[in-house]
């Protein structure tokens, strides 16, 4: 039977091998766990890797929290009095060398005690310095964990995450994008155990891209500019976690763990006033390409 403590108990599996993976693709960096308990009910499982031979900071998160369901989150979503149970996955990796990427990844799985569920997640990759034959590489993989599912799945997610993934105020993306869904509940031939699968594969998919990615990129040589550059491109990062994330604002909203919610930001950003790029720079060249809708297919 596909409940709530089955579906929690895949996410733990999927931490896992996740992290198994990561310090495979690092060389010589290990995971730290901290248990966490949550009052009010549940807890979960914080494992940062930092100072490895790749990532400068990485953090892959678990947690399965339930009780009373938060009066803000009544007011603010339309929640019914009652009880609420959620477990997830949440994953963002910061590395050492600007020409590997940041990435994110999110799996999670909502119930309310009248009955509803829904589940949500995403990958979204922010690189430092866009190449577009490995933004092409990231969006085929994803793609084709969506198609084995529904075919407009891919086109869906794809344009929810350049929505969702933006700065307002910097009238920019994140990054690349990747996919983002959310509230995905049965309908039609789509029922809980299609949609509980489809996530976990999201899931899955995403050591295999990432470790492909840095076994491509981790070697290259790089500048004190390029550096000051991905400094500069973790503050946008951290702009956008700290003003726009939905998935920071609930976290702090049902009384989440501070630390583990904010894990996801650098140990080291910059921001500089008013900086400008130079015409025609590797930098201006990657923004000029954080905007919403762009086919990484024909680029």
């Amino acid at each position: 039977m596909l409940d709530k403590d089955t579906i929690s108990a895949e996410f733990k599996t999927l931490q896992d091998n996740i992290c198994q993976a990561l310090e495979a693709a690092d060389g010589s960096g290990k995971f730290v766990e901290d248990q966490w308990q949550r009052e009010g009910g549940g807890g979960g499982r914080s494992r940062v890797l930092q100072d490895g031979s790749v990532l400068e900071k990485g953090g892959v998160g678990f947690s399965a929290v339930y009780g009373n369901t938060p009066e803000a989150l009544q007011q603010k979503m339309g929640f019914p009095q009652g009880e609420f149970f959620a477990t997830g996955v949440s994953i963002v990796m910061h590395p050492h060398n600007p020409h590997v990427p940041i990435i994110h990844m999110n799996v999670r799985y909502f119930e309310l005690s009248n009955g509803t569920f829904w589940f949500g997640g995403g990958i979204d990759l922010t690189p430092h310095y866009i190449v577009p034959e490995q933004a092409a590489y990231f969006h085929q993989q994803l793609k084709q964990v969506c198609d084995k599912h529904n075919p407009a799945y891919y086109p869906e997610f794809k344009a929810w995450a350049d929505r969702y993934f933006y700065l307002p105020h910097r009238q920019e993306t994140r990054g690349i994008g990747g996919i983002f869904f959310d509230r995905l509940k049965p309908e039609g031939r789509r029922d809980k155990t299609a949609l509980h699968t489809f996530v976990m594969n999201v899931g899955r998919a995403f050591a295999p891209i990432y470790t492909h990615l840095i076994a491509l990129n981790k070697d290259k040589p790089y500048t004190e500019a390029q550096k000051e550059w991905q400094l500069l491109r973790r503050g946008r990062y951290v702009e956008f976690n700290l003003v726009w994330d939905q998935g920071t604002k609930f976290g702090l909203e049902t009384g989440g763990r501070t630390e583990s919610i904010l894990m996801s930001l650098p140990q080291h950003a910059s921001w500089r006033y008013n900086h400008q790029v130079q015409a025609d720079s590797p930098e201006a060249q990657t923004l000029a390409q954080l905007k919403q809708g762009i086919d990484w297919f024909s680029i």
